[in-house]
């Protein structure tokens, strides 16, 4: 019988705050995650199908709508669910992230509340 392999989570970020947040909450629910900075190591690693892109929609190294744009219309990642957080006040760029493709947008507090059950949606564990 074959194994599972398991799936992977891919985290665009560079808040130190939320990096370590991640991580542990990966960890916890035995996922294996990868964090990138870079829209080019984004779309790299993404080839490997991650079942999860996270990306903080006010990072600054990369222009999160195009990102998502451009994951959302690869052929190969149409199964990839890609997930931004933001500041509770960013309506307007919560509208915008919901337009380019993103699947679901949360306020950070939700987004850190929640981010144990979406590892263990995502990882593939229940």
């Amino acid at each position: 019988m074959p194994t599972e392999e398991k799936k992977k989570v891919l985290a665009v970020l560079d808040d130190l705050f939320f990096t370590v947040k991640i991580n542990e909450s990966a960890k916890r629910a035995g996922v294996p995650i990868e964090f990138v900075k870079s829209e080019k190591d984004v779309l790299e690693r993404a080839k490997g199908k991650p079942a999860l892109i996270i990306i903080d929609l006010n990072y600054h190294g990369i222009d999160p709508l195009k990102l998502i744009e451009r994951l959302k219309s690869a052929a190969e990642l149409k199964g990839t669910s890609v997930l931004g957080y933001l500041s509770h006040i960013q309506g307007d760029l919560k509208q915008k992230a919901h337009e380019a493709g993103c699947d679901m947008v949360l306020a950070r507090s939700a987004f850190s509340q929640n981010l144990p059950q979406i590892m263990k949606r995502h990882g593939g564990t229940q």
